[in-house]
């Protein structure tokens, strides 16, 4: 007989060929999200803007709080401190998810990128992932770090409850990470960091900043439709806000998802 083992079959495959190589998936949405958050830590700016995110956080934290006690505010939660730093430090993730984008265009690796992942929609998804994901545990970690720091600086001036405590930190977190989805938007809209960096800085600083320097209470009805002003009411603890804090951080989210729509229809209907 004549008949080699190298012929058999088993399930057809040939038992001579040995183990079939094990096949592994990496693309999908998963494989997306897996690349664009190699490509955000590859960037250095993401790395020292949460450095400097830290930094930020226990200054202004400290300087809240002594002020608060030197002046004799009345008493407050321990978590306003942390909640009025986002002012500043939500700039930090602006920037971290814009570079995100924008780093892309300048260097036209978006052009890679969108040939890795041609349904273009995804690409933006995945980077909103990241940046958003980011934002929040990053946020988060800075308000309890800001927390603590305000905390020994209040010195008796400020009251506290861990569960509304810990609200205030989650509400940091998701206005960050709701922010840093927006700012991905508006950087696929606009495709250059200056352009980008120019609308958010006019839309969460500037414009509100000026709204309230003039005052009355129609301006101030506008700020509090936008994106700050909804949010540092949904942060706050304390105060009369106009609204709940549910309608709060809707407003936010309305806001991110118009940048997010606006963005994507850039993406798709302009070539890379």
């Amino acid at each position: 007989m004549s008949t080699t083992t190298a012929g058999m079959t088993d399930g057809g495959r040939s038992v001579g060929d040995g183990p079939e190589p094990e096949r592994r998936s990496t693309g999908g949405f998963a494989g997306a999200v897996a690349s664009e958050w190699t490509k955000l830590w590859s960037v250095r700016a993401a790395s020292l803007s949460l450095v400097a995110g830290l930094v930020i956080t226990g200054v202004f934290t400290f300087y809240y709080a002594s002020i608060a006690r030197i002046n004799e505010h009345p008493v407050q939660p321990v978590g306003n401190a942390a909640a009025s730093s986002v002012v500043v430090t939500q700039f930090l993730f602006v920037v971290l998810a814009m570079v995100a984008v924008t780093s892309e265009y300048t260097a036209g690796t978006v052009r890679a990128s969108l040939l890795w992942v041609p349904r273009r929609h995804r690409v933006q998804a995945a980077k909103a992932l990241v940046a958003g994901a980011v934002a929040f545990f990053g946020g988060a970690s800075f308000a309890v770090v800001g927390t603590v720091v305000a905390w020994s600086a209040f010195d008796g001036r400020a009251s506290f409850d861990a569960g509304t405590t810990l609200g205030q930190a989650v509400a940091v977190g998701v206005y960050q990470g709701l922010v840093s989805v927006l700012t991905v938007g508006v950087a696929f809209a606009a495709r250059h960091p200056a352009g980008a960096l120019s609308v958010l800085v006019a839309l969460l600083w500037a414009l509100p900043s000026v709204l309230l320097g003039l005052g009355g209470d129609t301006l101030a009805a506008v700020n509090d439709r936008l994106p700050y002003g909804a949010g540092d009411h949904f942060m706050r603890v304390g105060g009369d806000g106009p609204y709940s804090s549910a309608t709060a951080v809707l407003t936010v989210a309305a806001w991110t998802a118009a940048a997010h729509a606006i963005g994507l229809y850039v993406l798709r209907h302009r070539d890379a």
